[in-house]
């Protein structure tokens, strides 16, 4: 507890809020800090090799100042002597679906990693209101596409909660974002944090308050409570001696996937390889002109843009999925996708969180096309429910 208390001092906060919900037992905890596998690889590179990647995928609860610098706090305690790099790929309002497609980039471009933390059950839950399988389709592609890049990485999911999974909770059920990354999580063997049912017993039993938790986005309480169950989690993995004799074990992916349209193979395709007919033009867009709250982290980024109906485009891919990562705003309005000279379908681009801000969010035009080359043919309909015709891409996606 002194290292820990030490741990929140430095960081500038309040101790005494932090120790009532962090000196919870092992006990306590129970199966809520789910150990599966040996959980040895990371721990090998960090205590014998003196070097360590970790990396943290996720939305807004990852990437803000929350959870994520405690664990890298306890990391660097628990191995000293060992030089850390740390990737923040916490993209907010993000869910699985767009973290498939933008784990090649954001995480696994960046090298060989160690430790990955992976974090979309709010998200899959609130903004993307996934069923059971986009749920799975995401996380599982995720995970898999993870393993096969580097089989040597150990992983972690962690599950926080907003009032509708608390409600799900306090009353004996498993939201369906839990239990679907929780399926993966068995099929892979990766450990998980089960924050949001750890929080629900607490406030239930009356020791802890939604609003001491901080809501959907934790307050310091809240995400210590997280970087605790995490710690513990590491206490069950690693308290014993490392045996000289042991060596890291690659992790095999199962030979048949939970879900076969998964997207293991998500990458993102670089909008200029378009073709335009019409009405699409690739640069930063005048953001300046246009009405809506914009996040930073987009308003330089180049994307193709079209607002006109009828503006036309093709694009080449391979593979059985294929869609594109946008950002959304109050003037969103409809594409209409064909594959290989099919018929057209209306895809909205509009978001109920669009009203008032250029929202990031992954559409898909289809995810279940035969393996192989495929044409996407996409245009601006004609028809809107937002008031716009507007489209702005970021980068398209295939698996």
């Amino acid at each position: 507890m002194k290292a820990m208390f030490q741990m929140v001092k430095r960081l500038g906060m309040c101790a005494a809020a932090v120790l009532s919900t962090a000196c919870a037992t092992a006990a306590e905890f129970g199966d809520n800090v789910h150990l599966r596998g040996d959980f040895r690889n990371a721990r090998i590179a960090f205590e014998r090799e003196g070097r360590g990647t970790v990396a943290f995928l996720g939305g807004s609860i990852t990437e803000m100042n929350g959870y994520r610098p405690l664990v890298c706090e306890i990391l660097q305690r628990r191995f000293p002597k060992t030089v850390f790099k740390f990737i923040d790929a916490g993209i907010s309002s993000t869910c699985s679906t767009t973290g498939a497609f933008r784990l090649g980039t954001d995480v696994l471009g960046q090298g060989p990693v160690d430790l990955l933390f992976v974090e979309f059950a709010v998200n899959d839950d609130q903004d993307a209101h996934h069923t059971r399988d986009a749920c799975i389709r995401g996380m599982e592609g995720i995970i898999r596409h993870a393993r096969q890049a580097y089989p040597d990485m150990d992983i972690v999911m962690t599950f926080f909660l907003n009032e509708g999974m608390l409600s799900t909770l306090q009353k004996g059920e498993t939201p369906l974002t839990v239990a679907a990354h929780t399926a993966v999580a068995e099929a892979y063997a990766v450990p998980t944090i089960h924050l949001a049912k750890e929080v629900a017993t607490r406030i239930t039993a009356g020791t802890l308050t939604w609003q001491q938790y901080g809501g959907v986005h934790p307050s310091l309480q809240g995400n210590t409570l997280c970087a605790r169950m995490i710690d513990e989690l590491f206490n069950r993995a690693w308290s014993a001696p490392l045996p000289k004799e042991v060596a890291k074990t690659p992790r095999l992916v199962p030979l048949t996937p939970l879900d076969p349209l998964n997207y293991a193979a998500g990458r993102f395709i670089d909008p200029a390889t378009a073709k335009v007919k019409q009405g699409w033009t690739l640069g930063v867009p005048d953001w300046q002109s246009i009405p809506g709250s914009k996040r930073a982290r987009f308003t330089a980024l180049p994307m193709l843009c079209a607002e006109t109906p009828g503006a036309e485009l093709t694009l080449t891919f391979e593979g059985r999925a294929v869609g594109a990562y946008v950002v959304a705003g109050p003037d969103a309005g409809i594409v209409e996708a064909s594959i290989d000279g099919g018929p057209f379908r209306q895809v909205e681009l509009y978001h109920a969180y669009s009203k008032g801000l250029h929202y990031p969010r992954t559409v898909m035009f289809t995810v279940d096309a035969a393996e192989g080359a495929h044409t996407l043919t996409l245009r601006v309909s004609g028809e809107t429910r937002a008031g716009g015709h507007a489209a702005r891409i970021i980068q398209f996606v295939a698996n």
